[in-house]
């Protein structure tokens, strides 16, 4: 996805770690400390902007009721209650 300098000047700025790893590159935005990676630097920095939009929330939604039985998850029975949720979600 690459963009123009007029198609980002309503983009805050980020500061961006870009590095290689034996799967390719990894690109981290400092900011928030999400991570993605990708076979190319471009293809690293591109999954960085959508895994960035996931976390602060401009894009995707939560799945619907009926969506998550589709996947063989009953809703009623996938709730956190008063518990801690594991590390990984927090």
């Amino acid at each position: 996805m690459a963009s123009s300098t007029a198609d980002r000047e309503d983009e805050p700025d980020r500061e961006i770690r870009l590095v290689t790893s034996d799967d390719g590159w990894v690109a981290t935005d400092v900011e928030t400390g999400v991570s993605s990676q990708g076979e190319s630097r471009v293809a690293a920095l591109e999954n960085l902007d959508e895994a960035v939009a996931l976390y602060l929330g401009e894009v995707g939604r939560e799945p619907t009721d009926s969506e998550l039985r589709a996947m063989g998850i009953e809703p009623a029975d996938n709730v956190t209650g008063d518990e801690e949720p594991p590390d990984v979600l927090e």
